[in-house]
């Protein structure tokens, strides 16, 4: 993909503010009960805001993060109480230009950062791809505005991945999402509403665009409208009694354009936690809008699968299916 004069000057704009921007910050508390850290962690964050996020509650959230693994050989932590939304990077041997921002999902009340984050970040890095997996508030932690918190941490991570492009040596206009579950909610919900602003500009990387060259939303959440949505996201997401404003606003099938992002949609029809139907949904709108898109739906899968809840089956082909895809719309 090819960048404009406008883009590449924006982008020289943001890498001015990278170095102010970017930070370490400390590992979440861990409860491991028992089980070691088996793979290597990210030893490098970005946090996404100078300062306070937006909206912030009186009493901030401890994040903490919990081991729920039983197989020795793998973590599956579940993060919650994030107050300092970050990137974790996952630097490649040899970049190749190309890179992702990862959005784990957890019915927008926790974060599987293990199986819907790191897990995905190490295969792709191994590929050469630079990837971010995003720390992002949840919505019922206090935070006002609570159905545009996450939104507003992908829209700031997608611009701060443009804005230090020069220090990571990528292309800021190749720069893709995936997300799984709740996070293939918010995945879609950026892919529809990237100019859409959500938080009023605090520097300059805010002058960068938020939208995706392409979004993958892997057995997404998509609508929030009742009869359809995982009740458990939208609750989380919207409250208990969200006006058809809301709903509208926030089901992703419901806001596709002509600009939307081109998209590769995977679910498995056997899927009883999120029905499959979202991702069907979805498809249709982006046909109607003539976004190029790509969907693959499996017979076997259940929810959640990740990496490992599908080896052995059909299902265990969805990365590489995604990679020739995303080749085709020239990502790398």
């Amino acid at each position: 993909m090819t960048i404009d004069r406008r883009t590449a000057m924006l982008a020289t704009l943001g890498a001015a503010i990278a170095g102010k921007v970017a930070a370490q910050t400390a590992p979440p508390t861990v409860k491991t009960g028992g089980l070691p850290i088996i793979l290597s962690e990210p030893s490098e964050t970005i946090d996404l805001w100078p300062k306070d996020p937006p909206g912030r509650p009186t009493t901030l959230p401890v994040e903490i993060s919990n081991e729920r693994s039983k197989d020795p050989a793998r973590n599956d932590r579940a993060v919650v109480g994030v107050s300092v939304p970050r990137l974790a990077v996952f630097r490649p041997a040899k970049p190749n230009g190309a890179s992702l921002i990862a959005f784990p999902g957890g019915g927008y009340i926790r974060m599987a950062i293990d199986k819907e984050g790191y897990e995905v970040a190490r295969l792709l890095a191994a590929k050469g791809f630079t990837v971010f997996v995003l720390f992002y508030r949840l919505p019922g932690e206090g935070w006002a505005d609570r159905a545009n918190v996450p939104i507003q941490d992908a829209q700031r991570a997608m611009r701060l991945v443009r804005a230090n492009a020069g220090k990571y040596g990528l292309d800021p206009a190749r720069v893709a999402t995936m997300g799984f579950s709740a996070g293939g909610h918010l995945c879609a919900d950026l892919a529809a509403r990237f100019a859409t602003k959500t938080y009023e500009p605090v520097d300059a990387a805010d002058q960068l665009s938020a939208r995706p060259m392409i979004a993958a939303p892997i057995y997404p959440v998509v609508s929030m409208a009742q009869s359809l949505a995982h009740a458990g996201s939208r609750k989380a997401l919207l409250g208990d009694d969200p006006t058809p404003e809301a709903i509208r606003a926030h089901s992703p099938d419901r806001n596709i354009a002509a600009d939307t992002p081109p998209c590769f949609l995977c679910a498995a029809a056997d899927d009883a936690t999120v029905p499959p139907d979202n991702t069907l949904m979805l498809h249709a709108a982006l046909r109607a809008a003539k976004v190029p898109v790509e969907l693959h739906m499996f017979d076997q899968g259940g929810h959640g699968f990740g990496l490992h809840g599908v080896i052995g089956k059909p299902a265990s082909a969805w990365p590489d299916l995604f990679l020739a895809w995303a080749k085709t719309k020239g990502w790398f």
